[in-house]
């Protein structure tokens, strides 16, 4: 979905009987303006809807039961950023020092063929 620069139609959303606003009434805005662009959703891609406790809950649940089957980190930040040469291994090697003594900083590490500091 793509906005154009300087265009709120958020700020004409009301909130649903939950108090939350939903992204199908912004879309369904940007649709009616002609604005909206849409993509399929390919294999490997999973819409999560975390609106209550309990679809939070499932959500990371699932995103736990992800990473443990597959060893991989999903919607890794610095990981993308390095693997598309965003990062050098020099900064990626700074971040993962931050973060030496968690297990999100052990996943940085070993990026880089590297044991934890």
């Amino acid at each position: 979905m793509r906005r154009r620069k300087g265009l709120s139609l958020d700020r004409n959303l009301k909130p649903s009987a939950r108090a939350e606003l939903k992204i199908t009434d912004l879309n369904r805005l940007y649709l009616e303006q002609g604005t909206l662009s849409v993509e399929i959703m390919g294999r490997g891609y999973a819409w999560l809807d975390t609106g209550t406790h309990d679809g939070l809950l499932q959500a990371d649940q699932f995103i736990a039961t992800i990473e443990k089957h597959q060893g991989l980190k999903v919607a890794c930040p610095e990981e993308i950023s390095f693997r598309q040469g965003r990062i050098s291994p020099e900064q990626l090697k700074a971040i993962a020092q931050a973060l030496a003594r968690t297990g999100y900083g052990h996943h940085l590490c070993s990026l880089l063929g590297e044991r934890a500091f």
